[in-house]
């Protein structure tokens, strides 16, 4: 059954991967980024929407959805995935990239359910890509793993408030992306390095995602880990 998908994120990375992957598989997609460059080339190649976003905006996030609803008459899904990694020592007091990933890593998650629980009347999905760092806590990382957490604990929330509602949290192990990009300390950007080793191309992580789109409305995947078989 082909829905109708709402991607955050989606101008690299895994949003992009999983549009490719939702579309091969028949969904339509939407697009949403703040590089609407990007978004022009995926959504032809998809053969799916866009609208340049900005996840900290509730504001936009509505627009967004909207759009979305505009273009396609309705919204089954929500891929909420747009998020930041500017890894640092709590010594450094990077406090601005700290709220940075609050406010996108969280509001932004937020912000995006509440764009569209009231479009999810009888029905609806939504999907929170997290991390591995959900689960588990590395130097450096204390402020995104406590991010993902959140993630985690809004999604576990959530999911036990509605019958009709879906509620899918991806935890992604290391993926080929551009979060590492945002690391602006240099010890943590070699720890990093050396992490990122032998990391999953963001296709396998689209394939979790469009597997879990993909179940009838009777069954809720309520968590996936994906990680690289030699990642322990």
């Amino acid at each position: 059954m082909s829905k109708v998908v709402v991607i955050s994120g989606a101008s690299s990375g895994i949003g992009a991967a999983t549009a490719r992957v939702l579309a091969k598989a028949g969904h339509r997609v939407f697009l949403g980024a703040r590089r609407v460059d990007r978004l022009a080339a995926l959504a032809e190649e998809t053969g799916g929407g866009y609208r340049e976003l900005d996840v900290t905006s509730r504001a936009s996030f509505q627009s967004f959805v909207d759009a979305a609803v505009e273009r396609y008459g309705q919204v089954d899904v929500l891929v909420n995935n747009a998020g930041v990694m500017p890894l640092s020592l709590m010594d450094s007091l990077k406090v601005d990239e700290w709220d940075r990933m609050v406010d996108v890593n969280i509001k932004g998650v937020l912000n995006g359910i509440a764009a569209v629980l009231p479009r999810f009347t009888g029905g609806g999905h939504v999907v929170n890509v997290a991390s591995i760092g959900a689960h588990m806590v590395m130097p450096t990382a204390a402020v995104y793993c406590a991010t993902k957490y959140a993630v985690w604990a809004i999604s576990e929330g959530l999911r036990q408030e509605r019958d009709d509602l879906r509620v899918t949290v991806i935890s992604p192990g290391v993926t080929e992306s551009e979060l590492a990009d945002t690391i602006t300390e240099d010890y943590a950007a070699d720890l990093m390095a050396d992490f990122r080793k032998g990391a999953l191309p963001a296709s396998a992580i689209g394939e979790a995602i469009t597997y879990a789109v993909a179940q009838p409305a009777e069954v809720d995947v309520n968590e996936v880990v994906v990680r690289p078989t030699s990642q322990r």
